[in-house]
């Protein structure tokens, strides 16, 4: 008999790929960040012909191990926002410059089964360029983030996903010693910035690329 779990969430996925793209998104499912990988790369990549590319912190898209393959491969222009020598305003500036990139990557901390993308965020430089800037925007999307609505991707946010990455980074914020929000005032909160996205304007600028395994927090 097949995988139970896979076919279960292969339906989850079907359902969320047909809500996304009724709201404007364009939708792809795939097996494996693997599977994601090779149809980033040999696909959606040379259809969208980009200049530019650049990226927005993300779990769900290292995993993949397209970071690298783009960064090394050479074919496009980096704005890296990763790159570890940069400090202070220079690392600022350099995610000003990504907000102009052709194709930015990014993840999603929740997706909602009527096809909303729900993030929250510290700085803004990641849910400003999933709303406006670059051209065309690629969402790598694990399983484990889709949810049944708004609340419940909310819940998970400030339950889940905020406290395991403030932990993630380090950060002096109360819910990274007790794992839990206290909606709290420290410098180095990570909950400023609430997006929700309902439709994609303009229609298709968005790709969701959905895998059937969990892929960050």
């Amino acid at each position: 008999m097949e995988n139970p779990t896979q076919i279960y969430w292969n339906l989850k996925l079907v359902a969320a790929a047909g809500a996304l793209e009724k709201n404007g998104y364009e939708a792809k499912i795939v097996e494996s960040k693997e599977e994601a990988a090779t149809l980033i790369k040999d696909e959606l990549l040379p259809s969208l012909a980009p200049k530019t590319v650049s990226w927005g912190g993300s779990l769900s898209f290292t995993a993949t191990g397209l970071y690298h393959a783009i960064r090394d491969a050479g074919d496009y222009e980096i704005i890296d926002t990763y790159d570890k020598s940069l400090e202070g305003e220079a690392k600022i500036q350099r995610r000003r410059e990504a907000l102009d990139s052709d194709v930015y990557f990014t993840g999603t901390n929740a997706l909602t089964e009527n096809g909303w993308l729900v993030n929250l965020d510290m700085i803004g430089n990641r849910v400003a360029a999933m709303t406006f800037g670059p051209r065309n925007v690629v969402v790598v999307c694990g399983r484990n983030k889709l949810v049944p609505g708004l609340e419940e991707a909310m819940q998970r946010i400030k339950d889940y996903s905020a406290p395991v990455n403030a932990m993630r980074l380090d950060m002096k914020t109360p819910c990274r010693k007790t794992g839990v929000c206290h909606d709290c005032d420290s410098p180095e909160r990570i909950c400023n910035t609430w997006t929700i996205q309902e439709k994609c304007f303009p229609k298709g600028r968005i790709h969701v690329i959905l895998v059937n395994e969990d892929l960050g927090f």
